[in-house]
């Protein structure tokens, strides 16, 4: 199966398949120059769609995106989430503003809901909508949502451009439903947590097709997800060198052989089960 390299968003803008994210970046100063230079890299490698968040690192995360963006802001797409617990119509928008002086920019292309909390859906997404039309975000989205999840949200706006959820070898549940209705929808998925918590790149199966295509394993467990059309996938490092080592999922092409290698060892969902959150 051909992989894409771009994901559609349902207001027509292209964007990269595979990009960075943050989660855990500016938790401590000692590693910020370490964590600037892996998303500089990755920057440099083509992998400009930047996920962070208002709850990584307390802001911090958002401080590290915006010393490694500062001078090439215009070829990111910057993706912030607001938490549930300040996703009011007012605290919505204070928390964007906010995450706009961390980030140093005037704009997030994509700005997300964490996950689902208390406050109504309606009222996040009026705040929205209001950050759309005053120019400070480009596009809003949803993060952890399931299928009911997305069928309530559907009935307050069809505005919705992403459901950020994990998604990967090891966790295939979403592709029972909510990966196919996303995808007859023209939602992309943005897949969080591609590699696993790091345990994908140990697995044999992996290190296998690895050693076939001369790529590190985690480019095995990337490509499986660029795969998937409408998907987006999000791998974290601070190392620029594994950064380096995601890029290369692009130039690989699994063969049905190979898919069905991954379907017996990583079996796909036989019913609806739970999302899984970390």
């Amino acid at each position: 199966m051909m992989q894409s390299n771009t994901v559609r968003l349902p207001s027509g803008r292209v964007i990269p398949a595979l990009g960075l994210g943050t989660w855990h970046m500016g938790e401590r100063k000692a590693d910020r120059a370490r964590e600037v230079a892996s998303l500089k890299a990755g920057i440099d490698l083509g992998l400009t769609a930047i996920d962070t968040a208002e709850m990584y690192g307390n802001g911090g995360a958002e401080e590290v995106v915006a010393e490694a963006i500062a001078g090439v802001r215009d070829q990111v797409f910057l993706v912030s989430k607001v938490l549930p617990h300040n996703a009011s119509r007012k605290g919505t928008i204070d928390a964007c503003e906010r995450s706009l002086r961390r980030l140093k920019t005037e704009r997030i292309d994509l700005y997300l809901l964490h996950w689902r909390g208390s406050h109504p859906l309606a009222d996040t997404v009026a705040a929205f909508e209001r950050l759309k039309a005053e120019g400070k975000i480009g596009d809003w989205g949803v993060s952890n949502f399931d299928v009911d999840d997305m069928a309530e949200l559907k009935r307050v706006s069809d505005h919705c451009s992403a459901n950020q959820v994990l998604y990967n070898l090891g966790s295939r549940g979403i592709e029972w439903q909510l990966l196919p209705d996303c995808q007859r929808a023209g939602i992309p998925i943005m897949a969080y947590c591609p590699l696993g918590q790091g345990d994908l790149v140990g697995h044999p199966a992996i290190a296998q097709l690895a050693k076939k295509y001369v790529v590190a394993p985690a480019a095995i467990a990337i490509a499986f997800l660029l795969s998937k059309p409408g998907v987006l996938a999000i791998p974290k490092s601070s190392h620029a060198e594994r950064v380096r080592e995601f890029a290369k999922a692009r130039d690989v092409t699994l063969d049905a052989e190979d898919f069905a290698f991954l379907d017996r060892e990583f079996p796909a969902p036989k019913r609806k089960t739970a999302l899984d959150i970390v």
